[in-house]
């Protein structure tokens, strides 16, 4: 009887108008039951009676935001994105940014984009921090995270640093339940082609900007065009440095366990990528920079999986990928609302290694969803209500737990 008791007491059921488990078909008037920190079961209208009814609102599964940078959390409104062709113009205003920043005012941007994540009902986070600064913040949060530890560096005295430092810091730091470590050779344009062999051999979880502009294509392809001349202001010019083609890169990143492709804008079309690559499209930054239309959904069709990011504060108004889904939503009316919302939850979760824990409401896994108010409106297809431009504050359920 004792027994009897203390699993009623633990278990409990929420319901909404729709529950969308995204491993299934949405659930209108669906149940979704908690027994301590997991799921139990995500069941049809009727098959068990509600604790708590949240009326008119969705339970999804908690947004998976795999493409941050945090520490650049106090540039937002400072660094204008140019045009496509200006794009080293813009990594200009980066880079002066960050130096003059402090250490402290660092941890201040992190702690402040960290905060809007979780505001907007984000439970797993992929961040690439310099020196890998957010490891603190992110593992002491409630939060799932992959710390993306950043290298740059063209020459070779900058490649045995780097790699040095990624040893000593991977070294100190002890994956848990909630926070992983992994690597981020930046981009072709700023980690040299053995720092990109030597992240993807440790066999961690990578990410790397690729194909984001295209002067980097025609730096990667010809060594010429606005990277040759940002690289030699810098006094950094290394051509035989610079990896030796796309399909290097493409090929030697498939040893890292978990590999994502930030942005992707330019990839050619008909680019192979292996099941563990993916792509993470940044709706507003892409647009912000007036890049032509992305090719998420040629991608898609080939069976390449694409999720979304924000990328940070200095090329998105703010950290909230469901509104970068809502953007998608309003430029591609007729991409189907399901497999939208799979790349917000469930395949950004299968890009960072997640997504036996979580990216999808099913029995077993963490329960972590968020509550999101729907407009009072009728749709023929529910995400239609869930992606339409509204607001209200969201709560977030993660491990069981609400978030306050």
């Amino acid at each position: 009887m004792a027994t009897d008791l203390y699993c009623t007491f633990m278990s409990r059921t929420y319901t909404a108008r729709w529950v969308f488990p995204v491993c299934g078909a949405p659930l209108p008037n669906g149940t979704v039951t908690v027994r301590d920190d997991r799921i139990e079961a995500v069941d049809p209208h009727g098959t068990r009676t509600p604790d708590e009814d949240f009326g008119n609102a969705a339970i999804v599964p908690g947004f998976v935001n795999p493409h941050t940078h945090l520490d650049l959390s106090g540039a937002r409104g400072l660094i204008p994105p140019t045009d496509p062709d200006h794009f080293t113009d813009w990594l200009r205003g980066v880079i002066a940014y960050r130096r003059t920043r402090t250490p402290e005012q660092t941890q201040a941007d992190i702690r402040a984009g960290l905060a809007e994540c979780l505001r907007f009902g984000t439970t797993l986070i992929g961040d690439i921090a310099s020196e890998g600064a957010s490891w603190d913040a992110l593992a002491a949060a409630d939060t799932r995270a992959v710390v993306f530890r950043e290298l740059i560096g063209l020459s070779v005295a900058r490649f045995t640093e780097a790699s040095n430092a990624l040893i000593l810091w991977r070294r100190d730091r002890i994956d848990s339940v909630t926070c992983r470590t992994a690597v981020s050779p930046h981009a072709p344009y700023s980690a040299s082609g053995p720092l990109i062999r030597l992240a993807a051999s440790q066999g961690w979880t990578m990410t790397v900007h690729l194909a984001e502009s295209p002067a980097e294509m025609e730096l990667i392809e010809n060594r010429s065009g606005p990277f040759r001349t940002f690289l030699e202001s810098l006094g950094i010019w290394e051509p035989e440095r610079i990896a030796d083609s796309l399909r290097f890169i493409l090929w030697r990143t498939q040893r890292a366990r978990h590999v994502l492709f930030a942005h992707g804008n330019y990839l050619p079309h008909g680019t192979k990528l292996k099941s563990n690559q993916s792509i993470c499209y940044c709706p507003r930054t892409h647009a912000a920079f007036g890049h032509p239309p992305h090719p998420f959904r040629e991608f898609l069709a080939r069976g390449v999986r694409v999720c979304l990011g924000t990328d940070s504060l200095a090329s998105n108004p703010d950290l909230d990928v469901l509104a970068d889904a809502r953007f998608v939503r309003s430029r591609y009316p007729d991409f189907p609302g399901a497999q939208l919302l799979r790349m917000v939850t469930l395949s950004g979760a299968e890009a960072l290694g997640w997504e036996n824990e979580t990216g999808s409401l099913e029995a077993g896994k963490s329960a972590d969803f968020v509550v999101a108010p729907l407009p009072n409106a009728d749709a023929t297809d529910p995400h239609d209500l869930l992606f339409a431009d509204h607001a209200g504050d969201r709560r977030t359920l993660f491990r069981g737990e609400w978030r306050t």
